[in-house]
Parts: structure tokens; C-alpha cells; sequence
């Protein structure tokens, strides 16, 4: 299977990043709900008797909105919607980036190539998601924590995003913000080395747009993103986990703490067997799946291009 490259012209990198820009701050501010739901089934271990705080997704979401209400779905949106738009920027604009320069002499690129440049691409954006990746987890975990701390008597203070990060600078330095970075890559690279050849395989099968860029219609390219989008998301899953574990800073009462991948791994295998690296590996997807239908959508509708006054064109 080959893509098929235009490498006559200038690869337009400016609106290619104010795209990836805006399509992440409306796919996040879409999905972000189902985001909180999944991170807290993820961090969430069995006690020694069975017991656990959320049985389902859906008890997570009920239980949530029920005790932190509509704005609780929402905690630690903040730090995510204010970084997701240098993530996505870099994530999509840098995978165009290595696709445009990966491509052959006669315009083409296999498949290997689109890993390549996909696992590139997920590699760029780690400066940006481990930080982001590591507030936000705190944020949207804190309801689960204070469940647990109330379970045993005890309460637990309340924090925003600004003081995690600066007790980290203050205690650890920049190096505190990037705990969980070997976790982060591992998801990211192995997501977009399946993602992105995924999406242009299947965003190349649909009708193209009429106004001669070569571009795929917008509901092609919204399809394209959600089916590549939960696959790999399904596949990524047990680094997921990893990661989000390894990236907690506070843990209940009676919780398993992690030292690195390997000990993550081991610990948690251990304790909770093969299940639990697919724990909210459904709300995964269903956050993914949207997330990226709705991001590639967007970045290809052209808004930058329009406000720019530049004409779009396929790379």
C-alpha cells in the first residue's frame, strides 16, 4: 500500500500547525468528560477484600457527576485545553512534516515510511504531552482520591494545576513536570506508528473535495480519524494504564505505588493479572475515537488556510 505524496511545493507548515492547533482544543473540549472517567478507572485498585470504588464506566460517571457535579467532568480542562494546542499542532502538523519529506522521488510513500513517520511524529510531541499528560492526571483523579481518603476518616485538601506544577518545579525542578516520560513515549510512538498510516489509508478510500486540494470530504476524513482512532487506542491500551499510573502523584489509602515501566508492569500483572492493562480500555476509545475524528475533521476543513488567505492544497 502507498500514499501518494505532492513533493513539488513548499510544505505549508504555518497553517498546517494553527490547524492541529484548533482541532485540539475542539476535539478535547468534546471529549474531556470521558477522559476524567477513564483515567480514574485506570488508577483505580482492588482492594485485598475486592472492593472498589467505581464498578463500570458508567458508575464512574455517575458517581462523579453526582458528587462533583456538571463542572467536576471538566477538572483539570484547564491545563489540557491551554497545552493541548501546541500537543496537536505538533502531533499532526510534524506527521505531515516527515510524511512530506519521507515521500519518494515519484511522490509515493509505503508503508513503512507512514510508521516511521507517525512514530516520529508521536516521539516530537512528548515535550509537550508528558507535562500536560501529568497535571492533568492529578486534576482529574483528585475526586477519586478524596473518595478514598474519606472512606478511612480522613480529607483530603483541595489543589489546582498551577500548584502541583510549581511545588514540582520547587521540590524537583523542570525534571518533576517529565515524571512518567518513558511511559508517555511508549504510548505515544506505538500509538501513532499505528494510527496515522491507518487514518491515510482509510481518509484515501473516500470522495474528495470539490474544490480540486485533493483533500477527502470532511465527513470522510471525521470517519477515517474515529476508526483509526479506537483501534489504536484499543491496541495502546496496557501503555496507557502504565503511564497513567506511573504519572500519579497521590495514591489511597492502601494503594500500590510504582518504581518505573518494569516495576508497573510486574506489580500490576501481579496484583490484578491481564485485565487490568485493559481497564478503561472502552472509554479509552470512546475518547480517542471522537477525539480524533473530530481533530483530523477539523484540521483538514482548511481554517487556517482561509483566514490566512492561503489556497489548500494536499501535501
Amino acid at each position: 500500500m502507498v500514499s501518494n505524496i505532492n513533493s513539488t511545493k513548499q510544505f505549508p507548515l504555518v497553517p498546517k500547525i494553527i490547524n492541529g492547533g484548533i482541532a485540539g482544543i475542539i476535539g478535547v473540549s468534546c471529549v474531556f468528560p470521558l477522559d476524567l472517567v477513564k483515567t480514574r478507572l485506570q488508577n483505580q485498585q482492588v482492594g485485598p477484600d475486592g472492593e472498589k470504588i467505581y464498578k463500570s464506566m458508567f458508575d464512574c460517571f455517575k458517581k462523579t457527576y453526582k458528587a462533583e457535579g456538571y463542572f467536576g467532568m471538566y477538572r483539570g480542562s484547564a491545563v489540557n485545553v491551554l497545552l493541548i494546542t501546541p500537543e496537536k499542532a505538533i502531533k499532526l502538523a510534524a506527521n505531515d512534516f516527515f510524511r512530506y519529506y519521507m515521500a519518494t522521488k515519484d511522490g509515493k510513500l509505503s508503508i513503512i515510511r507512514q510508521m516511521v513517520a507517525g512514530g516520529s511524529a508521536g516521539l516530537c510531541q512528548i515535550i509537550i504531552t508528558t507535562p500536560m499528560e501529568l497535571l492533568k492526571i492529578q486534576m482529574q483523579d483528585a475526586g477519586r482520591i478524596a473518595a478514598k481518603a474519606y472512606e478511612v476518616g480522613k480529607t483530603n485538601s483541595k489543589t489546582s494545576a498551577t500548584n502541583i506544577a510549581l511545588e514540582l518545579l520547587r521540590t524537583k525542578g523542570i525534571t518533576g513536570l517529565y515524571k512518567g516520560t518513558g511511559a508517555t513515549m511508549l504510548r505515544d510512538v506505538s500509538f501513532s506508528i499505528v494510527y496515522f498510516p491507518l487514518f491515510a489509508t482509510l481518509n484515501d478510500l473516500g470522495p474528495r473535495k470539490s474544490d480540486g486540494s485533493g483533500e477527502a470530504v470532511f465527513w470522510c476524513s471525521f470517519l477515517s480519524g474515529c476508526a483509526a482512532g479506537s483501534l489504536a487506542a484499543l491496541i495502546v491500551n496496557p501503555f496507557d494504564v502504565i503511564k497513567t499510573r506511573l504519572q500519579a502523584l497521590k495514591h489511597g489509602e492502601g494503594e500500590v505505588q510504582f518504581n518505573g515501566v518494569s516495576d508497573c508492569i510486574r506489580k500490576t500483572f501481579s496484583n490484578e493479572g491481564l485485565k487490568a492493562f485493559f481497564k478503561g480500555g472502552l472509554c479509552r476509545m470512546m475518547v480517542i475515537a471522537p477525539l480524533f475524528g473530530i481533530a483530523q475533521m477539523v484540521y483538514f476543513l482548511g481554517v487556517a488556510e482561509t483566514l490566512l488567505g492561503i489556497k489548500q492544497t494536499k501535501c
